[in-house]
């Protein structure tokens, strides 16, 4: 019985070790470029770019599969930094700046149909059939899925409104 615990115990020392240095030697590099893009982009995984998330977008930007001006939520100095970072001039005046918004549901316009349950990518909403919505504005990324399919136009996207843990202090302009 020892003696079985012990040859178990030696081969996955055994196995373990083979492991760590086929890990080591057959490490698949990513491309550098790609997480340069990736750490440029906003995070929110919002899907407003139309790919899934943020490490795809990043992929098809490195890869030339789409344009610098793909991240609505980044605005302007969004794609300025990538057009510098991937040596490509844009042209910034299709470029739409606005502030970050979330969504709001008008409660007296709910009729519960839980279309806007299923269209969110992070589950920001709170609600069930024939109920009334709500929105985590914590959770919500403003990607106007929920928006798009109300059929009763119950679901407002507004700016959202600063609070002592969303404030912060403006940048203070340059002396001429």
């Amino acid at each position: 019985m020892i003696s079985a615990i012990f040859i178990i115990t030696a081969m996955g020392i055994i196995m373990g070790a083979i492991l760590g240095v086929a890990a080591t030697y057959l490490a698949v590099e990513g491309n550098p470029l790609q997480a340069e893009i990736e750490g440029l982009l906003p995070g929110s995984q919002c899907g407003q770019c139309g790919y899934l998330g943020c490490a795809p977008a990043a992929a098809a930007i490195a890869n030339g599969e789409a344009p610098v001006t793909l991240c609505p939520p980044g605005g302007k100095a969004l794609v300025e930094q990538l057009a510098e970072k991937l040596g490509v001039s844009v042209d910034l005046s299709d470029v739409v700046e606005q502030e970050p918004r979330v969504a709001f549901v008008h409660e007296n316009l709910c009729v519960g149909c839980t279309k806007c349950l299923k269209r969110c990518p992070t589950d920001a909403i709170l609600g069930g059939p024939k109920q009334i919505h709500a929105v985590f504005i914590d959770a919500c990324t403003g990607c106007e899925k929920c928006y798009e399919v109300c059929p009763t136009e119950c679901i407002e996207m507004r700016p959202i409104e600063a609070t002592l843990q969303t404030w912060y202090w403006p940048e203070p302009a340059r002396a001429a």
